[in-house]
Formats: C-alpha cells, structure tokens, sequence
C-alpha cells in the first residue's frame, strides 16, 4: 500500500520549498519516466518536490536524491520535479485504484510537432502517481503508463488547450510487488478503466484553475 502524501518542505535559497512525500508500507512494483528512480522496478517511496521556474539544474537525479535524504528517506524510491506547488496536489480515486496529480500547464505542446518549437516562456509540468492495487505484469505496468498518458491528453483537450501534454511531464505507476500479475493495464482492461478515470479527474480538475485560454496566450 503507499500512504497518503504528508507534506514537508526544505529550505533552499532563503525559502522553504514544499515537498510531499509518500511511504510504502512493503517495496513496491514501480514502472515510470520520473528523473529520479525511473525504469521499472522495487521502490520504497516517492517524491514531488516544488522548484523555482527558473530551475536549471543538469542533475535532477542526484538533486532529488539529495532531497529524500534530507527528509530520511533510505533505499530506492522515485523522484520528481515540478515548478507548481505541490500543496495544489489533487487527488481522485476510482475503483480502488488512487492517483494524485499536479498539474501546470504553462508550456502546452503537441506531442508531435512539425519542426521544433519556439523556447517556452514558461514552466509547465504535469507529475502524475498512480497506485494500482494489485500486481500487474511487466506488459500491463507499460501499458498503464501509455493509459495514464492517454487520460492525460484527454482531460487536457477537454480544457480548451489544443496540446497533448507538456515536454517534462512525467508518470509513475506503482503496484504490489507480489501477487498473480494481471496481465493487461489498457483503457478497457479491469485495472486500466478505473486507472484512465482517476487520471482523467484529477488532471481535468488540477488544470481548470490553472489554464490560460489559447487566444489569449497568442494574442500575447
């Protein structure tokens, strides 16, 4: 089982950063893209941590290394970066399986583009956790995160953002390590349709108070 996040934060450059953090009751099965812990494989926590829009670091993994062991996080565990504060975190649940999502939309983008986009003006990123209840295969645990990404673009459509996402988004999945591994995490799978779901409210719900209308922004 992971925990539900408690919020802590740190303190760099003169300001306390917040931080939220989740804790596995036993090592869990993880399959994600996050900077830190990425991959697939056992992992004992999680983290999201808030930074400055001007982030520029070329160390994010050892950053958020850095960052699990100031709160005393030990062994293997995910780490992610977001320049939205993570106290916005929304969560939903659905079927048993409970996702929490942060969500900026400052640099919305087309997964496939022509030619290669103008620099972005402004930081976005959308960090979504997905806990799954039960064990999925290696196949399922992929297909989870492509369902989780689908879910994303959805809810981003239904915004009114003509994007599929952001260029640092990022997704973790994580289920027991144990257990008869399901074998399928698609859209219409018995773990994948409640998985779209809960990632579909909380990113639909993250974003609506964060979205700048596409007029408005080409008008700028």
């Amino acid at each position: 089982m992971l925990s539900e996040p408690f919020l802590t934060s740190r303190p760099e450059d003169g300001s306390d950063i917040p931080l939220l953090v989740w804790r596995a009751e036993a090592p869990l099965l993880a399959v994600g893209s996050a900077p830190l812990g990425g991959g697939i494989g056992v992992r004992r926590w999680v983290i999201n941590a808030t930074v400055p829009m001007s982030y520029d670091r070329d160390d994010p993994a050892a950053h958020l290394a850095e960052l699990a062991g100031g709160v005393g996080l030990t062994g293997p565990g995910v780490g992610l970066l977001t320049g939205v504060d993570v106290t916005e975190v929304v969560a939903r649940t659905d079927g048993g399986v409970r996702v929490w999502a942060t969500v900026g939309l400052g640099t919305p983008v087309w997964a496939a583009e022509p030619a290669p986009a103008a620099p972005a003006q402004r930081v976005g990123t959308v960090n979504i956790i997905v806990y799954v209840p039960a064990r999925l295969g290696d196949a399922a645990l992929v297909n989870a995160v492509a369902t989780a990404t689908e879910a994303k673009a959805q809810a981003i459509w239904e915004l009114g953002l003509p994007a599929t996402g952001t260029p640092t988004d990022a997704v973790t999945v994580l289920c027991p390590a144990g257990g008869e591994p399901a074998p399928y995490g698609g859209p219409r799978s018995a773990w994948g349709a409640p998985l779209a779901r809960a990632v579909h409210a909380a990113v639909l719900a993250g974003g609506a108070g964060t979205v700048v209308p596409w007029s408005d922004r080409r008008a700028g």
